[in-house]
């Protein structure tokens, strides 16, 4: 196939297998504070304990696997706290965390896409240490701009918000579907780029889970999906490091140079598309992008307020008293 290819029935049953996982026991941790603390405090510590001293190394001394999962651990620990202590939840500062943590992550993307077009520039070679095909190329420039305009388009940070129902959510109520289906694209251009053997997992399916969950179970908390499923998939393939080289696992990308280019290119359009859509409305409203919430017009906005028990209704009573006011 063009994308990806060794596929079996096996592994496609895997894949799938995976993915209902990811989406069910983010939703799990996500209505419960204390299944959230059972899953990403308690568990990592047992297994750092037990298990991965053992298994997290990869290769000759290979220790970006368990760097990317306590990363992706102190994210959605640090969004717990957000979440579930009141006290913080009143202080301004600790609104950047979250963009905070989402830009390093994007910067390090970029910075790896600017290595591998660095070191294996025209060059298709395997690295026993690291168990992907490096293969560097204009793609990796092309995508590394695109992260750039990413980050450029994050706005209404400082209007995020905790929901008025049970679970308690991060709400990022500007971060709309737009800006998401762009990260979604970048995001699998640098996977396919720069992790192209296990692409299909650390790439295809982590991003399908969190937007699934984003869109059909809960709007406007795209971050705290996107922290969770990566934390998730970064303790299972710690804890099962050689996942990559059994047949259940063995759907990888083609390592064609088309099919990169194409991811990247998507990558940039989007994104370029998403940034001069944010010009043209920050001219409209003369709205600030560092400070203020800038989509609050549109239905995609309105209805991540509406999701999370945001959005602030006037009761009729008080709405007719003041047309009948007005009308005196």
């Amino acid at each position: 196939m063009f994308f990806f290819e060794n596929f079996t029935v096996s592994n496609i049953l895997i894949a799938v297998v995976v993915l209902l996982g990811l989406i069910g026991v983010n939703e799990f941790t996500r209505r419960s504070k204390w299944a959230s603390i059972g899953t990403y405090i308690i568990m990592p510590i047992l297994l750092a304990i037990f298990v991965w001293p053992k298994t997290a190394i990869r290769g000759d001394g290979d220790w970006f696997p368990i760097v990317k999962t306590l990363s992706a651990l102190a994210g959605v620990i640090g969004f717990m706290a957000i979440r579930y202590i009141e006290k913080l939840q009143t202080k301004k500062w600790v609104l950047i965390f979250p963009v905070a943590i989402l830009v390093i992550n994007i910067l390090e993307a970029i910075g790896r896409d600017i290595e591998i077009y660095m070191n294996y520039n025209g060059q298709k070679v395997w690295s026993d240490i690291e168990g992907l095909m490096m293969q560097g190329g204009p793609w990796n420039i092309i995508n590394a701009i695109a992260g750039i305009f990413l980050i450029i388009t994050l706005t209404g940070w400082f209007g995020i918000k905790i929901s008025k129902d049970k679970s308690l959510d991060m709400v990022w109520v500007d971060q709309l579907w737009f800006w998401i289906i762009a990260y979604d694209l970048w995001n699998m251009a640098y996977v396919y780029n720069c992790i192209s053997t296990r692409a299909m997992y650390a790439g295809f399916l982590l991003l399908i889970s969190c937007t699934v969950c984003e869109f059909f179970f809960k709007r406007g908390v795209w971050l705290q999906h996107r922290a969770q499923t990566l934390a998730l998939w970064g303790m299972f393939s710690v804890t099962f490091s050689s996942y990559s080289s059994s047949p259940l696992f063995s759907i990888t990308s083609t390592y064609d140079v088309a099919p990169l280019y194409l991811w990247s290119i998507l990558a940039l359009i989007s994104n370029v598309a998403v940034f001069i859509y944010e010009i043209m409305v920050v001219y409209k409203t003369k709205r600030n992008p560092l400070k203020d919430d800038i989509y609050c017009d549109l239905k995609a906005y309105k209805r991540n307020l509406e999701e999370n028990g945001l959005l602030i209704k006037v009761p009729l009573k008080k709405v007719s008293m003041k047309k009948a006011a007005s009308k005196k």
